[in-house]
């Protein structure tokens, strides 16, 4: 009896959950200005901005219950110039908190790739490093960013303009990218380095 009152007010607290995660979804879709082909699975709110364009292919998943952050944040994909992209294929799934900046050029990440929480991929510094460019945001200093297939990524991670992420590899948490990564590496570290390689394609 208690085993089936405890599994009716779990099911009640979920279907408030998914409310109201529903309802700050039309929030943020209403504010959406990028051009989107393909339709995510939303489990957080997403907020899809810039004069680019944003391309889902199959089932792309983005937010997970009860991962941290779920409620008190929302996922952010930019292409913020016309000429931008930020591409997602499928069987990908992202968890909460998830930022890709594509300013200038292209964000890629590949099929059935894992994305921790709180992760942000950028393909720009978005200003200049000297002084007196640090008002400015050339399109040659932007440089695209690519992650293969099966690539997991970790919480906390974040892969810096012009890396590109080899198929099968893991980047760990917290590790900040700024150089390619092979494939089937492991990588961790600020700046990240290789610490090992999984053998057998993934059989370790």
């Amino acid at each position: 009896m208690r085993m089936a009152i405890r599994n009716i007010i779990n099911r009640f607290f979920l279907l408030l959950i998914r409310t109201y995660q529903y309802c700050r979804g039309i929030s943020y879709r209403c504010i959406c200005t990028a051009c989107v082909e393909g339709k995510p699975i939303c489990r957080q709110p997403l907020l899809m901005q810039g004069g680019g364009k944003v391309i889902f292919s199959g089932k792309v998943t983005i937010g997970y219950y009860p991962s941290p952050a779920h409620f008190s944040t929302y996922a952010h994909i930019e292409a913020r110039g016309n000429q931008a992209v930020v591409s997602i294929g499928d069987g990908t799934a992202i968890n909460n908190n998830f930022c890709a900046i594509a300013e200038h050029t292209n964000i890629s990440i590949g099929e059935n790739c894992f994305i921790g929480c709180n992760v942000e991929i950028l393909d720009s510094d978005f200003h200049g490093l000297k002084v007196t460019e640090r008002n400015q945001s050339k399109p040659e200093w932007a440089k695209p960013v690519n992650i293969n297939d099966n690539v997991f990524i970790g919480s906390n991670a974040k892969i810096m303009k012009g890396v590109t992420v080899g198929a099968g590899a893991i980047i760990a948490n917290s590790a900040v990218v700024v150089k390619d990564v092979p494939e089937y590496a492991v990588v961790a570290g600020n700046p990240a380095k290789v610490i090992k390689f999984l053998h057998d394609n993934c059989d370790e």
